[in-house]
């Protein structure tokens, strides 16, 4: 969605961009579909509801960032608000840490489920007991029944996509019969998969979710937030619907692969709208396209591979799609908004470049990220005519397009680092750096001229000499004195911080790593992290964890958010300055 800098969750002045979805809602708020409609307590509910319903088994990745942008984005653009709700119908893979992070994830990307009514954060498992009740309405009602089959003969007789499915031998088990095992299910009489409930449709549908679809399981599991109350739970096709309804949601954004079980979610809704629960406008379900991402993945199981078997290094590792390693990769919340919306919202399956999220992010640190000189790859340089006492203060713009945010000031000594790759003993055509008897300037301080080099035993370069012009100073008028066509980067190696510095590149080199059946495992970069020693100015001590740089020539870097100590900040980069990657 578009932002208003003054308030980073609020819509930018230009419209947003026109979508399938912003058009249905436009519509129906025009001709007042969802108006009129009051909460429990009596008071008017917003022209629109939506909701983000995670199930909290897992990190959220860039994927849910669309969906929370989206479904968020909507509701402030149409004046509505957006549910935040956790679908926790299954226990054995729910945990409290997916909760509080999938949390800490939404409000970091800038939004929130507040408003003048209070707080709309729900789970499922506050609806249990209206769920069972619900689920009790439709066995006795006729729409529900008690299934004793084993898990292989149901699969079995669930047919396939060119062949109807078979009814049940229990399908026309009495209600009274149904009831009375549903109860004896709730209350523990039975194992792990003795019995299932089912909604009584059609097993000879040519939609396979409308073949007699499962509405409740017995699981003996803790559940984190209900603990052992319950031993049987709903299904999600099944809660969905009614968690919507409850809530009064009036549009469910799902992604494509729901589209087949939109007919079951409508008819769960009215069977019970039938049987009083639900008064109508219902809750109505419209998906778009999920967002694939090039060279990642984003299944939760396969990101817990990588993981498990210590690929990365842990949820957070800043060369995962999860938002919270983008988070520590350097990533800001208006430049995944900003992606989200380059991206859009469609009606069928596509795949977002990874240029286009770099690209973002790069947009949006451009106007804000302070720069700073980094020597990432240090060769010595020694001014020889340059007094060994003396060190004479430079100074550059904290941003080059924004004076108010003022200078900074590095001294420039006797002994420098700069980069390897600015001498060569021998130029290559078109080469303008140090080499000697060609003449550079060093950027923010003084023209010098290669004078020679030291090498090592094995002829390695060690230290490159030249002489300064002490007239040539930037800033002063005999600067002007001097053109020379090259011009390198530098700090002092007496006064520049030794910090270790992380370079990070996409984890994959297929842009589709787990695409047609691949073992993604065997597309991984074996660059995607290199660890190096570099050198930046003497300023860089003071940088907190997640303030954010341009090491002026290299790319946009970001203080780790976990490593960093005071005075000793760990620099993760975020992304190069260019969209040159190919694989290594």
């Amino acid at each position: 969605m578009s932002t208003n800098p003054k308030n980073p969750a609020a819509p930018a002045d230009n419209a947003p961009a026109a979508n399938f979805l912003r058009n249905l809602i436009d519509a129906d708020v025009a001709s007042g579909k969802y108006a009129d409609r009051k909460d429990n307590l009596g008071r008017p509910l917003p022209p629109i509801i939506t909701r983000f319903p995670p199930e909290p088994n897992g990190y959220l990745h860039i994927g849910h960032a669309k969906s929370i942008c989206l479904n968020f984005g909507m509701a402030r653009d149409f004046g509505g608000r957006c549910n935040m709700r956790f679908d926790d119908t299954n226990p054995t893979k729910e945990e409290q840490e997916y909760v509080d992070t999938i949390l800490d994830s939404v409000k970091w990307l800038g939004f929130d489920w507040k408003d003048d009514t209070g707080e709309h954060l729900y789970f499922a498992s506050d609806y249990f007991d209206k769920l069972y009740e619900m689920a009790e309405y439709l066995i006795t009602a006729g729409h529900a029944y008690v299934d004793s089959q084993s898990a292989e003969d149901m699969a079995k007789n669930r047919g396939s996509f060119g062949e109807p499915g078979k009814n049940s031998p229990f399908r026309d088990r009495p209600a009274e019969e149904s009831l009375d095992l549903f109860r004896r299910m709730k209350a523990g009489e039975f194992r792990d998969g003795e019995h299932i409930l089912r909604a009584k449709i059609d097993m000879a549908s040519p939609n396979m979710n409308m073949r007699d679809p499962a509405i409740y399981r017995i699981r003996h599991a803790h559940h984190h937030r209900t603990g052992d109350k319950w031993c049987i739970y709903p299904m999600y096709d099944y809660a969905h619907p009614i968690e919507d309804a409850i809530e009064q949601v009036s549009h469910s954004f799902c992604t494509l692969e729901f589209m087949d079980h939109r007919p079951f979610y409508d008819w769960v809704l009215e069977r019970l709208a039938e049987g009083g629960f639900f008064q109508r406008p219902l809750p109505e379900q419209t998906e778009f396209a999920r967002l694939n991402l090039t060279y990642a993945v984003t299944s939760k199981r396969k990101l817990r591979q990588l993981i498990d078997e210590n690929i990365i290094d842990g949820w957070d590792d800043p060369r995962n799609s999860t938002i919270v390693g983008l988070r520590r990769r350097g990533y800001t919340p208006e430049s995944i908004r900003l992606f989200c919306e380059r991206a859009g919202v469609a009606k069928s399956d596509s795949w977002i470049d990874m240029g286009t999220l770099e690209g973002a992010l790069r947009d949006d640190l451009d106007d804000k990220a302070a720069r700073a000189i980094a020597v990432l790859r240090p060769l010595k340089l020694i001014i020889d005519n340059f007094p060994e006492n003396l060190s004479d203060d430079c100074s550059a713009p904290v941003h080059p397009h924004h004076p108010e945010r003022g200078q900074r000031s590095f001294p420039i000594t006797r002994e420098l680092w700069i980069e390897e790759e600015d001498f060569m003993e021998t130029p290559s055509k078109g080469y303008f750096r140090l080499f000697p008897g060609n003449k550079v300037r060093l950027k923010y301080g003084y023209v010098v001229e290669c004078t020679g080099c030291d090498k090592d035993d094995n002829g390695k370069v060690i230290a490159v000499h030249c002489s300064y012009f002490a007239d040539s100073k930037s800033g002063t008028d005999g600067a002007n004195n001097y053109k020379v066509k090259g011009t390198i980067h530098w700090v002092s190696a007496q006064h520049s911080l030794e910090a270790e510095v992380r370079l990070y590149d996409r984890l994959f080199t297929d842009p589709n790593p787990d695409a047609g059946g691949k073992d993604f495992k065997q597309v991984l970069n074996p660059n995607s992290k290199e660890v190096i020693t570099a050198y930046l100015e003497h300023g860089m001590r003071a940088a907190l964890p997640d303030d954010k740089f341009q090491f002026e020539r290299h790319g946009y870097f970001v203080a780790d958010r976990v490593d960093s100590t005071p005075g000793n900040p760990v620099f993760n980069r975020a992304v190069t300055l260019k969209d040159s990657w190919q694989a290594k």
